[in-house]
């Protein structure tokens, strides 16, 4: 069935493809890509985004975003697919704020959604750990040790995983209980036992090898309930799927435009 746009929906795509074509044009993308830029985007253009409601399209109003849905998450992609615009969209702004705004306890939507809104907190979902997508193959370890976590296994292609602040990391908990045995925990970047090396994919997207060598957490850095984190992911990888798909578009009807244009 086809997606036809409203008003506020060609006003929005209309406004990212142009901004993004105006401050990201693929050339910076081959800018940061053949310096070896270490973060790997611009944080100045993030901002920018920020200002103009970009990044807290899925983020309630209560915290500061936009209030929008997984179309409208879409047409930003869209926009940020045409332009190669490397920016940490879907990892923050789809990923991120959706399993914070879904799951998360009123603490953490209220320290970490007003962040994420304004620009300045990003986020990265650690999940795989081999070489495909299979999501439900987890055997990094969360121990009980305390009254918190202690983590201990590795993840790959975690997307922005070498800017993130803070890391939502799946783990095998096999003491959460009959919901299931894994279970998602916020972990800052920055602690002790956690280990970040960056790479690069081969299409230039910034991604990270993580460690985690008896990472402790405290018991409020679960998000969601103990054991449900399957069904969690379930739910927002779906909407992160959707929103990719658009990007693709971008992507896909960018390069029929140019090739069109070379034609003739």
């Amino acid at each position: 069935m086809p997606i036809v746009f409203d008003d506020t929906q060609e006003m929005l795509r209309d406004s990212a493809l142009a901004f993004l074509k105006d401050n990201a044009p693929i050339s910076a993308l081959r800018t940061l890509r053949d310096t070896h830029d270490p973060v790997g985007f611009s944080r100045d253009l993030w901002r920018q985004a920020a200002e103009l409601g970009f990044t807290g399209v899925l983020i309630d109003e209560a915290y500061g975003g936009s209030g929008l849905g997984a179309v409208e998450a879409g047409v930003i992609a869209e926009a940020i697919g045409a332009t190669l615009a490397p920016v940490p969209f879907l990892s923050t702004s789809v990923l991120g704020a959706s399993l914070l705004g879904l799951f998360g306890s009123d603490t953490q939507r209220s320290a970490l959604l007003p962040e994420m809104a304004s620009g300045r907190h990003l986020t990265a979902l650690a999940l795989d750990e081999g070489s495909k997508h299979r999501p439900e193959r987890i055997t990094l370890l969360a121990r009980r040790h305390g009254d918190g976590y202690m983590l201990d296994g590795s993840k790959v292609f975690v997307v922005d995983g070498h800017v993130a602040d803070t890391l939502i990391v799946a783990a095998k908990d096999a003491q959460a209980g009959p919901d299931g045995d894994i279970s998602l925990f916020l972990v800052p970047r920055d602690s002790a036992g956690v280990r970040v090396e960056r790479c690069v994919i081969a299409d230039a997207t910034n991604a990270a090898r993580v460690s985690f060598e008896g990472a402790r957490v405290p018991a409020y850095a679960l998000l969601g309930r103990a054991g449900n984190g399957a069904a969690m992911l379930d739910k927002v990888l779906d909407i992160a799927r959707a929103v990719l798909s658009s990007e693709l578009v971008g992507i896909a009807d960018a390069t029929f435009a140019r090739t069109r244009s070379e034609e003739r």
